[in-house]
């Protein structure tokens, strides 16, 4: 089987990493092509995953319009050499109609419910449509729902185990504390009308738990608050997950990151007025806690931390949840091999992948 995938964000090389090791395993070929954002080009040439630079896009609702037509176009033009059999990306627009204008197959994963005006440009060229159960809302009849989040690709733990020689990387010493905090920069087109931590409030997390004993460091796109550059992160972003995985607070704005720590079994505070399942169900099983406002966020998380019995009951929740999640990488192998019988199969059937392994 031939199969392309694009990928949008550097989240989405370790979203397919995995899958595209197994399946090389059993024989099939691929061909990535890839938006030149952030650091996705150096975590792919770091997994040694050869693809083609479909340029910087745009960033905005105009931009991205305007970028769509060439996008879909080189996609159409690559694939016409590489003659796929599929497509998969992670709510692709520019693979969803390149495969259309070819008449194949695409498969679309998603967890992003508020992402409604992308949709428009993916979901009418897609043919499935896989989400955790826990999305919100229907998609139609073209979607699946499993019980894995999208991060269980790369952090199920037959995935990913953590080094904690970080530690010495990060200069700390053993009975330091580590708080991890993310920024993000608020321009993907999800984004607009979104707000998290302000500047003020930024500052005061940082002094907070400084004099709490944590040892601080910032990950963030694009630039810091000067007084907040010198705690940035300088680690390699390949490690960003061992650092996760050995921090002992989690405090962002990217929803992302936050579930990545609840899977690593960090405790995780979500700073962002956007909502999804995800993170509903994330509360809910108390992994996450969810702050639509960053106003006084400081006390609120502080408050929380002191909560007796904190640390015991959150390693039972990471526990749980671990138990009750399937490998979103094995559910995707199978549901590759098996198409298109698999969409019948699961659909009549949800247990059906479970019963195959």
């Amino acid at each position: 089987m031939k199969i392309l995938i694009d990928i949008g964000h550097p989240a989405h090389v370790h979203y397919f990493r995995n899958f595209i090791s197994e399946m090389q395993k059993k024989g099939h070929s691929f061909l990535i092509t890839a938006r030149d954002k952030e650091v996705t080009h150096d975590l792919l040439d770091k997994f040694n995953l050869p693809f083609i630079n479909r340029g910087k896009g745009g960033n905005g609702i105009m931009a991205k319009l305007l970028y769509m037509p060439k996008a879909v176009y080189l996609l159409f033009s690559l694939s016409r050499k590489f003659k796929p059999d599929i497509f998969l990306s992670f709510a692709s627009p520019y693979a969803a109609q390149a495969s259309f204008l070819l008449r194949k197959h695409h498969i679309a994963i998603t967890d992003t419910e508020h992402a409604r005006i992308e949709r428009l440009f993916y979901i009418p060229f897609s043919n499935v449509l896989i989400t955790p159960s826990s999305f919100i809302g229907s998609l139609g009849k073209k979607q699946i729902r499993i019980p894995a989040f999208v991060e269980f690709l790369y952090l199920h733990r037959k995935r990913f185990r953590p080094d904690p020689s970080i530690r010495v990387e990060l200069g700390l010493k053993p009975d330091q504390k580590l708080l991890l905090l993310r920024f993000i920069s608020w321009s993907a087109s999800h984004d607009i009308g979104q707000k998290g931590i302000r500047d003020l409030e930024k500052i005061k997390l940082v002094d907070k738990f400084q004099d709490l004993g944590y040892v601080i460091k910032i990950s963030a796109e694009g630039t810091l608050l000067p007084e907040l550059e010198s705690f940035r992160l300088k680690t390699a972003s390949h490690r960003i997950h061992d650092v996760l995985a050995e921090a002992d607070v989690f405090i962002g704005e990217s929803g992302t990151m936050a579930t990545e720590a609840c899977l690593l079994g960090t405790p995780a505070f979500l700073v962002n007025s956007l909502d999804a399942g995800v993170f509903r169900e994330e509360v809910q099983r108390g992994l996450l806690w969810h702050f639509k406002s960053g106003e006084n966020v400081s006390e609120k998380i502080v408050d929380n931390l002191k909560e007796s019995e904190f640390k015991f009951k959150h390693k039972l929740a990471v526990e749980k949840l671990h138990a009750e999640k399937i490998d979103f990488t094995d559910f995707l192998v199978w549901f590759f091999e098996h198409y298109p019988n698999s969409i019948s199969e699961m659909k009549n059937n949800l247990s059906v992948f479970s019963q195959n392994q």
